[in-house]
């Protein structure tokens, strides 16, 4: 078993790559989304009920011969960072990163000195598995991280070329809802004045030559979604795919059950 980033290998081949949120803090929908396929499963802290205690267990079920572990935290703080990295995940998105000082701030997070200001105990965290895999996981450590700043606002898609200029941000990560938002559009995806604005970003992303991610839009395929360009999308949530599946055999319910009450009533007559 290997404490390596196959989601980033992966990506480096040019392959494209699929992941899932995993919103509900529950290590049993953590396992099943580790045993889905998926390339990586991202626990989310941003919006997400979880927390590092908690994340543990979502990790210890995802099990290391499954989808590379990643956290999107809840903010650009280093400590909270420095603590998700020494759990164990294998890569940070972090959220609203707005210009080139705040994506240095974040690459600062993830490291170790001189690249970084990570305080450094691998050997008492989960990360090595509490010391037993020490030299395994500092092994080329910084090409294992991968770090990821989200593009949310127009502020920040006019300052992709600055932030992806900044040494250790490995990809950038177009955040389609809160794009919408910083524009008075929040959530109304087939407005043309948020179609001219993802355009925007998707331009100046793609220009970078940097990893991009994102999430499917609203009535956007994943397939739609590779075809703009990007290498890692993620493509639901736990949740979601629990509710789209629930929905969807309900409604199919009910669209048959005039019939299916017919059905019965002949059969009960017939006896």
């Amino acid at each position: 078993m290997s404490l390596d980033n196959k989601l980033k290998k992966k990506m480096k081949r040019g392959q494209p790559t699929i992941g899932c949120w995993l919103s509900m803090g529950n290590a049993m929908a953590a396992e099943i989304v580790a045993t889905s396929g998926y390339d990586a499963a991202v626990l989310d802290h941003e919006h997400g009920p979880g927390h590092l205690q908690g994340a543990i267990s979502l990790l210890q079920a995802l099990g290391e011969n499954g989808p590379t572990p990643i956290m999107r935290v809840p903010w650009n703080d280093p400590v909270y960072i420095k603590r998700a990295l020494d759990i164990g995940v294998m890569g940070i998105i972090i959220p609203y990163v707005q210009n080139a000082e705040e994506a240095e701030a974040a690459v600062a997070a993830c490291h170790y000195p001189l690249k970084g200001i990570r305080g450094v105990a691998p050997h008492a965290g989960r990360c090595s598995r509490w010391g037993m895999r020490l030299d395994e996981y500092l092994d080329d450590l910084p090409n294992k991280i991968l770090v990821i700043c989200q593009i949310e606002t127009e502020e920040a898609i006019s300052n992709i070329g600055e932030i992806a200029e900044v040494p250790g941000v490995d990809m950038l990560f177009m955040g389609p809802s809160d794009i919408s938002a910083s524009i008075g559009k929040a959530l109304i995806s087939n407005n043309p004045e948020v179609k001219r604005i993802y355009a925007r970003c998707e331009r100046k992303m793609r220009a970078t030559g940097k990893l991009l991610g994102t999430v499917t839009r609203p009535g956007k395929t994943v397939e739609w979604t590779y075809r703009r360009g990007f290498d890692f999308v993620i493509s639901g949530s736990d949740a979601k795919l629990l509710a789209s599946a629930a929905q969807s055999q309900v409604s199919n319910f009910r669209l048959k059950q005039n019939d299916l009450q017919k059905a019965v009533k002949a059969i009960k007559k017939s006896k």
